[in-house]
């Protein structure tokens, strides 16, 4: 099949976004992730199928299928920013890699153009999967939630270690990679969490950046309006105070790396 032609499945598309790599990108959320973290800023994007989702009185279909070819057709758009920025594409979800035949094909069709390619991932994956998109990525985003297992399954709804064993593969093959951390209260929001993920984001080669991501509550209404529950309505954001002793902390477990709050 050409590669214009082949199907996905997506929420959205962002543009002019700076905070998903370098430059100025286009973000493209795909549906469908494995994962079910509690705090998620886009429930919307979790389950495959399409959904109806009410928000301010108003309903509204998410989700919908295209081809390759017609988001290239937005995405060529802004072909000038790209050039002038440095920037590109950034595939996110949802999870990319829940569909990878729509993902390989368009980060192919994104690097025919000439653009840079960027995916932000949770690399819960079959290493077949890693291996298929692998070549086509200029930038990872890749979240370490906790080192925990057990209390990420209990957060997130799956176990770490598929994806600690896959962070390690990609730290060995990928062209350029992140380590980010949503940093959640009562999830992993203390000195001796952070610093264990950062001595593991030390411990990876290539890995020369870790991005802590303050919790906030900018989907919870999205629960309510797909009818379902937000289970951490009793969780406060942390403060800037707090989030500056937690990348103290990752920065004394981590000296090598470079320790931002924020993407």
């Amino acid at each position: 099949m050409n590669i214009y032609e082949q199907t996905g499945r997506i929420f959205d598309i962002q543009r002019y976004s700076i905070h998903d790599g370098p430059g100025i990108r286009t973000i493209v959320f795909l549906k469908g992730c494995y994962l079910r973290c509690r705090w998620c800023c886009n429930p919307e994007s979790q389950e495959y199928k399409l959904q109806e989702l009410t928000q301010g009185g108003k309903t509204r279909t998410v989700g919908r299928d295209v081809t390759v070819g017609e988001v290239m057709d937005e995405i060529r758009r802004d072909a000038v920013y790209y050039s002038r920025s440095g920037g590109g594409v950034t595939l996110s979800g949802g999870e990319c890699m829940a569909q990878p035949e729509f993902s390989e094909a368009l980060l192919r069709a994104v690097h025919e153009y000439g653009y840079t390619t960027a995916i932000e991932t949770t690399a819960f994956a079959s290493r077949e999967v890693v291996d298929r998109l692998l070549p086509h990525v200029d930038y990872f985003l890749l979240d370490i939630k906790h080192m925990d297992s057990e209390k990420h399954r209990q957060f997130c709804g799956k176990p770490n270690d598929v994806i600690l064993e896959n962070a390690r593969y990609i730290a060995q093959n990928a062209k350029n990679l992140v380590i980010r951390v949503p940093t959640v209260p009562t999830f992993n929001a203390s000195a001796e969490e952070i610093a264990a993920i950062a001595r593991f984001a030390d411990s990876l080669p290539r890995v020369g950046e870790l991005h802590l991501l303050p919790y906030h509550r900018l989907g919870q209404d999205k629960y309510a309006g797909i009818g379902r529950e937000y289970t951490l309505s009793h969780i406060t954001p942390p403060t800037n105070e707090e989030m500056e002793q937690l990348a103290a902390a990752a920065r004394a477990a981590a000296p090598r790396l470079h320790v931002q709050i924020g993407g």
